[in-house]
């Protein structure tokens, strides 16, 4: 199973930006993204202390649930 940084990756780099791209730029430029974690707990974890935008929280979850039907 990939990690769930690498799955979030694919949602890097739109020209039009929206809130799913923007929380995968912020992690690829975070050093303490936990990028080899495929563990729901450590990475909500991290992002409630560390969350880039207010509702970063509610993408994660969004993506999350994307992650787990594909992987």
């Amino acid at each position: 199973m990939r990690s769930f940084y690498h799955f979030l990756m694919t949602y890097r780099g739109k020209l039009n930006p929206d809130e799913k791209s923007l929380l995968a730029d912020w992690a690829f430029n975070d050093h303490n993204f936990p990028k080899q974690s495929t563990k729901y707990d450590v990475i909500s974890d991290y992002l409630e202390w560390n969350s880039p935008f207010p509702n970063a929280l509610n993408v994660f979850d969004e993506i999350w649930n994307t992650y787990q039907t594909t992987n």
